[in-house]
């Protein structure tokens, strides 16, 4: 079931009414009931393995909190826990492994064994379970933050089933922090369930999240597709097109999940994390990797990053640590090469900037650069853009190979060719429908610096406006999704894209 579906459109108003009339005894067992039906709509066999996780985890944590209590000698009870630990993980990351990495691992021994004359098939043919690395990660992370005892082992099986289920960020995160949304979870007895001003927020948040999912992302996505479908033979100025116009895509599509996400959670009194913070205004790749997904970016900095040794340690070994992270990150966006090559140059590209920040700050005050300038801040920003954009394209490339011909291709464009804009015309979308793209996009970039001058997410900005502003913005931004949404015959509603990892 899709957000940006008909059949979500009715799921959710139930799901919630329903909530808030039952009594509080009950809320939770309702929420685990529908958050199964949830995933269950994508392949109801997969269900098994979400359950298998959250009792192998819930079992795991139990396991550790009575070695606490029984096992008096810090030094033996550690090593139990970490034999617990170890073989969570193991279990979990092994399930993970078989079901998302078995084909790529696959292909790259039979790469070898070609050189012996044979082959191996595969015996296995099945879909990648929805959400498996988001649901894993989150259920990973519990397990970890009840070894390092910032949390105590949740003694509840229904508490913890939802914290690993939770319909809203189940699928495609944010990956919670079990701090977090357990305590929310807790507090359902307790919260205050009519709340106009957090409903009505949580409503304006899910539909910005649309807004950006069905206007921008799915009519950016044809561009995008045709570009890359047809790398061999199109323009150099229509790769540009392409290969930005998949920044913009990638952003609006997991962006606008999230927001639609947290949204919905809000609505029924869940606080998630934020996931994004205006990526595209950040002046570095470091400070990118703090504005886009968050959940995942700090999951992988608190469990991986930092028992590495993190930066408290020799700069070699810092550099070590930041590039295990970032190949990590890329296998977990993806079984392939590409992946790996993308997750590489982001941590490649905050090495060479940490290594050369003595010689940027020389230039600096050599030629009496102000900083703070809007020109360099402009400059920095656009740089960064143009970095996180070329590795996109290894992403949003089926091979390396094939990243590598479509970068050698856009480096090919003549400066006469600048002026021929009218060559994108011949990728899906006309001259109206790339005028309705600027013009979302020009909303979305003026939330964007509401939210990265003054600090203001999109409903909070609007709740300090006067009435008549905010109806006017909601009903406009209502009618757009309505009018210039990617509706109609040829209509294909695009799964998120980040469900496949």
């Amino acid at each position: 079931m899709l957000f940006n579906s008909w059949e979500f459109l009715i799921f959710f108003p139930i799901v919630v009414l329903v909530y808030f009339l039952i009594p509080r005894k009950v809320k939770r067992y309702w929420l685990l009931v529908v958050s199964y039906y949830f995933y269950m709509c994508w392949n109801p066999k997969y269900i098994i393995l979400i359950l298998f996780s959250t009792i192998a985890t819930y079992l795991s944590g139990l396991a550790m909190s009575k070695v606490d209590e029984k096992q008096s000698d810090e030094t033996k009870a550690k090593k139990k826990k970490k034999a617990i630990l170890a073989a969570c993980f193991v279990v979990n990351l092994a399930i993970l492994a078989f079901f998302k990495y078995f084909d790529f691992m696959l292909g790259n021994m039979n790469r070898i064994f070609s050189l012996a004359g044979f082959s191996v098939s595969n015996p296995f043919s099945f879909a990648l379970p929805v959400g498996i690395s988001f649901y894993t990660f989150q259920a990973l992370g519990y397990i970890v933050d009840v070894y390092r005892k910032d949390i105590k082992a949740e003694k509840s099986f229904i508490n913890y089933a939802l914290f690993v289920s939770f319909f809203p960020q189940l699928v495609a995160g944010p990956i919670e922090r079990s701090k977090n949304l357990l305590g929310d979870i807790h507090r359902i007895t307790t919260q205050k369930m009519w709340d106009y001003r957090r409903i009505t927020g949580g409503l304006i948040t899910m539909l910005y999240g649309m807004f950006l999912k069905l206007v921008v992302t799915d009519r950016v996505s044809i561009l995008v597709d045709q570009v890359f479908n047809n790398y061999k033979t199109a323009e150099p100025l229509a790769l540009w097109a392409g290969a930005f116009g998949f920044s913009l895509q990638i952003y609006c599509d997991f962006g606008g999940y999230s927001t639609i996400a947290i949204g919905a959670a809000k609505v029924m009194g869940f606080s998630l994390m934020e996931n994004f913070e205006t990526p595209y205004f950040a002046r570095s790749i470091k400070e990118f990797w703090r504005r886009w997904h968050i959940s995942l970016s700090t999951w992988f900095k608190d469990y991986l990053y930092i028992p590495l040794g993190g930066s408290r340690c020799s700069k070699w070994k810092k550099y070590r640590n930041l590039m295990i992270t970032f190949l990590v990150s890329g296998v977990w966006h993806g079984a392939g090469w590409h992946f790996i090559i993308w997750g590489g140059l982001h941590g490649a590209f905050q090495i060479i900037g940490d290594m050369l920040m003595p010689l940027r700050r020389k230039v600096v005050d050599i030629l009496h650069i102000d900083t703070k300038s809007h020109g360099h801040i402009i400059y920095q920003t656009v740089g960064t853009t143009f970095l996180a954009t070329i590795a996109w394209i290894f992403f949003r490339a089926k091979s390396t190979r094939l990243a590598l011909v479509y970068i050698k291709r856009m480096f090919a464009l003549r400066p006469s060719e600048l002026m021929n804009v009218k060559v994108i015309y011949n990728y899906g979308l006309d001259s109206v429908e790339i005028k309705i793209l600027l013009l979302a996009v020009l909303v979305m970039f003026l939330v964007g610096l509401v939210r990265y001058n003054m600090h203001l997410k999109f409903e909070e900005y609007l709740a300090k406006q006067n009435l008549w502003f905010r109806w006017l913005v909601l009903f406009t931004m209502l009618f757009s999704i309505l009018i210039f949404g990617m509706y109609g015959q040829q209509f294909d509603a695009q799964a998120f894209i980040y469900f496949q990892f």
